[in-house]
């Protein structure tokens, strides 16, 4: 008789663990809307902020101070980085890292209107929008803590706080320094035009500011005896054109003059280039490099100028994983509730009479498959992916049919559209987490397909050796009397 009892007693538990486990899941996402005011406000306060990587100083104090106040131990400045940290909240296996992100974008002030209009007295802008990525990783991570303390799931969650995306590689700098070394699986994500999932890329990039000192006279008077660093800055510029047409297909180079002189009766005696290159593959982006180098020498050379070569690193293409992909996608599409009001809708008209090529609403309620893509854009999220298994997501924070890195996003990102694909990033980021932890035989797959596609590689970063994270590189240059 016992043992009937103790058959039927099993098999009821087998049979109500799925409703038990809904149950808990639907938990974690009440956990998360329940903080929407806060953490709406939170991002709000980063939007305003507009701080520069490596200088968003208010920003990871806002986003660490609260982890803080949830019960994470934070460790603050991290890798040799002021404004990078982590927050570690239980203990044990598995150890599942959420990264959240939180600079600007220089020349992108604007104010929360559907036309361009700049904010009074700011020059940075949330361009792509890592004001909401930082709240939203930041609110998944506080859910799934509360999930850790009542005892409802069992391991360690540990928010990674990563400046300086844009250009700066501050997650490089933080992998070399072993941050990720413990953990079994890394999520991210990030603000779109769209929402979307899959195992797909992007492209590699290096990072270097050629900077040139020349010879100042009056342009006019006695232009023999200047050396003009502005005329070094634009051979190498004409010589990286002509370089572009010899390079492997879909390799990309681009460049900003960042300083070129104050007055054209001035001979310029200092100006400064910053360089991109990109590519699917890291390994070809380090083959073109020397290459581009070798056009800033040859200008110094035939300008008689002195070349300083500012080399600031670069980010890993993304490895890619389908097992942890299938679980970010099958949350976003469960999850996935986007739709506007009748005054976002007005608003996103005025939008997308402003764009090349707007998608339509009704997008909202699509979740895109990525799969086997390769973006066009470069992430230090890519690095990560080389030493631990990882996947990420982007949900609609803008408009449909927005292209990251332009007013319309720094626009729509400070309205309740931003919001809105914020709180769906923040469930699906603490949904797909919940089911790491809960899952061991996902997370080994995943490790397993981590190491099958790195296929006896070992990750080898663009960065020099000894080389320090380039805190400046977001500074104004400096000229010769400087």
């Amino acid at each position: 008789m016992n043992s009937i009892i103790r058959f039927f007693c099993v098999a009821l538990l087998l049979i109500s663990c799925p409703a038990i486990a809904t149950a808990q899941k639907v938990g974690l996402g009440e956990s998360v809307e329940r903080r929407a005011d806060e953490t709406w406000k939170i991002a709000l306060q980063i939007w305003n902020f507009a701080e520069p990587g490596y200088q968003e100083i208010q920003s990871a104090k806002l986003l660490s101070d609260r982890l803080e106040q949830a019960g994470f131990v934070v460790k603050r400045g991290v890798a040799d980085i002021p404004t990078a940290f982590t927050a570690t909240f239980g203990e044990g296996k598995p150890v599942i890292g959420i990264m959240g992100e939180y600079d600007a974008l220089p020349g992108l002030s604007q104010q929360a209107v559907p036309e361009q209009l700049p904010r009074a007295g700011a020059t940075y802008g949330h361009a792509c929008g890592h004001h909401v990525f930082g709240a939203a990783s930041m609110s998944a991570a506080i859910a799934l803590a509360e999930q850790i303390k009542s005892g409802q799931i069992r391991g360690t969650v540990r928010f990674y706080g990563c400046p300086a995306e844009e250009g700066g590689s501050g997650k490089t700098f933080m992998v070399r320094a072993g941050l990720f070394n413990d953990c079994d699986a890394a999520l991210h994500w990030h603000p779109s035009g769209r929402t979307s999932a899959g195992d797909g890329s992007c492209l590699s990039r290096v990072a270097v500011k050629f900077r040139f000192r020349g010879k100042s006279a009056h342009a006019a008077g006695s232009p023999d005896q200047g050396r003009s660093a502005l005329d070094a800055v634009e051979l190498t510029c004409h010589a990286a054109e002509l370089m572009r047409e010899h390079t492997p297909d879909f390799t990309r180079i681009h460049h900003v003059i960042t300083a070129g002189g104050g007055a054209p009766n001035v001979v310029p005696d200092f100006a400064e280039v910053f360089f991109y290159i990109r590519h699917p593959k890291a390994e070809v982006v380090k083959e073109l490099y020397p290459r581009l180098l070798k056009c800033a020498q040859g200008a110094a050379i035939a300008t008689e100028t002195k070349l300083e070569e500012m080399y600031l690193g670069g980010t890993m293409e993304i490895l890619p994983n389908d097992t942890l992909s299938q679980v970010t996608m099958s949350n976003l599409r469960q999850l996935n509730d986007l739709k506007y009001t009748a005054e976002e809708t007005q608003f996103a008209a005025r939008i997308h009479s402003t764009l090349s090529k707007p998608l339509p609403l009704e997008s909202l309620a699509q979740v895109f498959d990525t799969s086997g893509d390769v973006g066009k854009g470069s992430t230090d999220v890519g690095d990560v992916s080389w030493v631990v298994p990882t996947a990420g997501f982007t949900t609609a924070c803008y408009v449909p049919g927005t292209s990251a890195h332009s007013w319309q996003a720094v626009a729509a990102g400070g309205t309740s559209i931003g919001r809105k694909g914020m709180q769906l990033a923040a469930r699906t980021m603490a949904a797909s987490a919940w089911d790491l932890f809960q899952q061991p035989q996902t997370l080994a797959a995943a490790k397993a397909e981590h190491a099958r596609r790195m296929g006896g590689r070992k990750y080898d970063p663009l960065l020099l050796p000894g080389q320090k994270p380039p805190l400046d590189y977001r500074d104004s240059p400096t000229g010769a009397n400087d």
